[in-house]
């Protein structure tokens, strides 16, 4: 088949077009270190610095310079949660997460707990993902120093009340960080209006290149840095800076915020023209995460009873179609996700999930045939599984 439909943008995005043609000089005749004083340097610096801008208007940062560019999110993730920890030891060493969070957060953590001698909690999420308010403020303790909840999540879509999680941070003098990795372009995010501390973005999920990413540092917030080398991002992540790819982030940035208010409008039709289709058409099938408003305009999970994931994904592969069964970040492991367990689903259940993740340029004539396709795909695999009973 040489027609292909990608339903995976929650794993990666296509660059934009506009978003190349920006990147394109830096990858040949504009390639000073901005470190440089001369003419070539202080061009890419320049460049870097316009970047910067437009990453900050996405999230309406007060200050460009509270945006630290990284290698990914992945990075920005390990800074903010490593540097506030180094940076507030002596004040305590305890940290508050949730089970769902992605394994840039939960695996830091570990490590912190593990090697640096940091107490951890891990908040439960009830059956569509939130985390409880209440149960966030009963552990916050003399010694909790950060909290770290995502914006929203990158399986099941749910949007987390990261608002109302600020204010109980700051309530208790505690740092509030979210990861808003899925959230960016999908849903507006203020950083100023939220009242969070230090936020994760990545280009690759906006339209832009890989291997960049950025935390936003709210003025006044102390952080040991994670790399150390030269004075780059103002001493904050030392390395030079991946000019290209921070020129494409500037780009995508710039495109993503411009085009919020039409694409949340497009991408919420679609998905919920699939989740209603699905239920109406597929029998056992369990959406994942919430409805409506408090769901990621862009984010369809099922789990399809009596099958596996993965099953699923190479019928579809073969009919043209790219879709997941959860973060990519997890592909080849054969445990259930770690997010849907959380759920209270059991091993069964979760190893049947579909995730379907759309993009700014996906079509309503795409979206038909996900849809005329998915559910001979799903009968097909059901009447060869010997747990189905028709």
């Amino acid at each position: 088949m040489d027609k292909r439909y990608y339903f995976d943008h929650a794993a990666t995005t296509p660059i934009d077009e506009k978003v190349y043609q920006e990147m394109q000089p830096f990858l040949t005749k504009e390639f000073g270190n901005p470190s440089s004083i001369y003419q070539e340097g202080q061009k890419a610096n320049q460049a870097i610095m316009e970047a910067r801008e437009k990453v900050q208007s996405l999230i309406n940062a007060e200050d460009s310079r509270e945006i630290i560019f990284t290698g990914s999110g992945t990075e920005a993730d390990n800074l903010a949660i490593k540097g506030v920890g180094m940076a507030l030891k002596d004040k305590g060493k305890h940290i508050i997460t949730s089970e769902i969070e992605h394994h840039a957060v939960l695996h830091t953590c570990e490590f912190m707990e593990k090697h640096l001698g940091f107490d951890v909690t891990y908040l439960n999420v009830d059956e569509d993902g939130f985390i409880n308010l209440e149960e966030l403020k009963d552990s916050i303790r003399d010694d909790t120093i950060l909290i770290s909840i995502m914006m929203a999540n990158n399986e099941i879509g749910t949007i987390q009340p990261v608002k109302e999680i600020a204010k109980i941070a700051k309530d208790n003098e505690v740092y509030f960080h979210t990861d808003a990795v899925q959230a960016a372009g999908q849903i507006e995010v203020d950083v100023q209006d939220l009242g969070v501390d230090l936020l994760t973005l990545s280009a690759h999920k906006i339209n832009g290149p890989k291997g960049v990413g950025a935390l936003y540092v709210k003025k006044g917030v102390k952080l040991i840095p994670q790399m150390n080398g030269g004075a780059q991002e103002r001493k904050r992540r030392g390395g030079t800076e991946n000019l290209a790819g921070i020129v494409g982030f500037g780009k995508a940035a710039e495109l993503a915020k411009k085009r919020l208010p039409e694409k949340q409008e497009k991408l919420v039709k679609l998905r919920d023209k699939i989740i209603n289709n699905i239920e109406d058409n597929i029998s056992k099938a369990i959406l994942n995460g919430p409805r409506g408003e408090e769901r990621l305009p862009n984010n369809v999970n099922f789990c399809f009873r009596y099958i596996e994931g993965e099953s699923i994904l190479l019928n579809l592969d073969f009919l043209g179609i790219a879709a997941s069964s959860g973060s990519a970040c997890t592909s080849g492991s054969l445990d259930p996700s770690h997010v849907l367990l959380s759920l209270g689903m059991s091993h069964e259940v979760a190893h049947g999930s579909l995730r379907i993740s759309l993009g700014y340029n996906t079509t309503e004539e795409e979206v038909d045939y996900l849809l005329e396709e998915l559910p001979g795909v799903i009968q097909k695999i059901r009447d060869m599984s010997p747990l189905y009973d028709g």
